[in-house]
């Protein structure tokens, strides 16, 4: 009604007013405006079409509302979602650590073992060097001592045959008999 009554006032200031069929004159195309357009507000009034937008424009903001409240909801669930998956990250990569770190710990615990191992190995090796060694060196010196035995009896025969006659050998003989039956008894 305010509209209505502000309006009435400037358009009586019109150029309208002015002519002389008037404001209120169908010949009047200001008039015949006004007219048209309060007929068509008194239509829309009429048939409740500004109520009909209005339910319209509710049931739309109503739609909007659900579909903020839709998106709010599955943007919390995602943020779960991503908070899950970060969590499950951190527990992987914390597992995979482990498992990096008990390899390493393995890893080492083999290469001392194989040291060990090594250095066993060359120990029975050295030992078993060492066995060889003084073996060939007992086998060297029997064969040593043999021969010089051999030697040694050589050379006492020649020694004893050039100096020996038979009358010698023959004490000798005799002597040797009589120490043997001395012994014996």
């Amino acid at each position: 009604m305010k509209k209505l009554a502000f309006t009435i006032p400037a358009l009586a200031a019109s150029p309208a007013f002015a002519s002389e069929t008037g404001f209120f004159s169908f010949r009047n195309a200001e008039f015949v405006v006004v007219v048209g357009f309060l007929l068509f507000v008194g239509v829309l009034v009429y048939f409740k079409i500004p109520k009909i937008l209005g339910d319209l424009l509710d049931k739309r903001a109503e739609s909007i509302r659900a579909d903020l409240n839709e998106a709010k909801a599955l943007r919390e669930e995602a943020q779960t979602i991503l908070a899950s998956y970060e969590r499950k990250q951190k527990e992987v990569q914390a597992e995979a650590e482990e498992i990096v770190k008990a390899a390493r710990t393995e890893a080492e615990l083999g290469a001392e073992v194989a040291k060990q191992q090594l250095k066993e190995s060359i120990a029975r090796r050295l030992q078993a060097a060492e066995e060889q060694i003084a073996s060939a060196q007992a086998a060297a010196v029997r064969e040593v001592r043999d021969q010089a035995a051999t030697v040694a009896v050589s050379a006492a025969r020649e020694v004893i045959a050039k100096q020996m006659t038979a009358d010698k050998a023959n004490k000798l003989i005799e002597a040797g008999i009589k120490e043997v039956s001395a012994k014996l008894h």
